[in-house]
């Protein structure tokens, strides 16, 4: 299995042979407005992608299938359906079916419970995108679980805090691989939307048998933690041994049983 971190949350999952392509952001960077009520205006994206638009394209035409976790612009925008084939299998919450098929969509599958699509079973979890009041505004959102044979089984939290949902598909699905969007996404008032430090130690410690990737850092301009800020907490709390904290453009192995052996181009 290999994971391969775009930018943000964007990434291709290498699994049973197919390559899942998570939450596409591909607009060029500073081209979008910035997140509104936010202390940092920079427009979005603040990056660009970590390859040309010639590496880009190659990367789509080698994708199978898309998961898209909702529809919060940073995680399925306007490039990214433009430049998706409308013949591609879609995966997503039932709450978006029909704005990815007005989109021009035409394979697009809502997940109720879960899905068998070519020897990969794809099952939907919950999360809670900011605690409280917020956490209410901003739903829904939701994870997906990925299952096959012989590989590791692999959990994508979406944009969630730590909460009982995250808890409960973590015991529920012990899952090898938990990828988890950090970056403690957050507006003027009220607490992190997504995952902060504390949020993925609390996630490594609930399966210290798993590997942890966070991404979601470094691209938005509401993303308040930055990479090296995690990763002096991770070695603070003893996991950063745990999890990882790829740039753009990385690539992980993943093998089972669990275990991550090193970067690679």
């Amino acid at each position: 299995m290999n994971f391969h971190l775009i930018r943000h949350a964007t990434m291709i999952i290498t699994v049973h042979g197919l390559d899942i392509l998570v939450d596409p952001m591909l607009a060029a960077a500073r081209t979008t407005d910035p997140i509104t009520n936010t202390s940092n205006q920079q427009r979005n994206p603040l990056v660009e992608l970590p390859f040309d638009e010639n590496s880009l394209n190659k990367h789509l035409s080698g994708v199978n299938g898309v998961i898209v976790t909702h529809l919060h612009n940073d995680h399925w925008d306007a490039q990214a359906r433009e430049l998706l084939s409308k013949s591609l299998p879609i995966f997503c919450q039932p709450e978006d079916r029909l704005r990815i098929e007005e989109a021009g969509f035409k394979a697009v599958q809502a997940v109720g419970e879960t899905v068998e699509w070519q020897g990969v079973q794809i099952i939907r979890t919950g999360g809670q995108h900011g605690r409280g009041k917020i956490g209410e505004l901003m739903a829904p959102v939701s994870g997906f679980v990925l299952k096959a044979s012989g590989e590791p089984t692999v959990y994508i939290a979406g944009d969630t805090v730590w909460c009982e949902e995250v808890r409960q598909a973590i015991a529920q699905h012990q899952p090898e691989v938990i990828i988890v969007n950090s970056g403690a996404a957050q507006f003027m008032s009220g607490g992190p939307i997504t995952m902060s430090a504390d949020d993925v130690i609390a996630v490594s410690e609930a399966a210290p048998y798993a590997t942890v990737i966070a991404v979601h850092m470094e691209a938005i301009n509401h993303c308040l933690l930055s990479r090296d800020d995690l990763k002096e907490a991770l070695i603070n709390a003893g996991t950063a041994s745990q999890v990882r904290v790829p740039g753009d453009g990385d690539q992980l192995i993943l093998k089972r049983p669990a275990g991550i052996s090193q970067y690679r181009a």
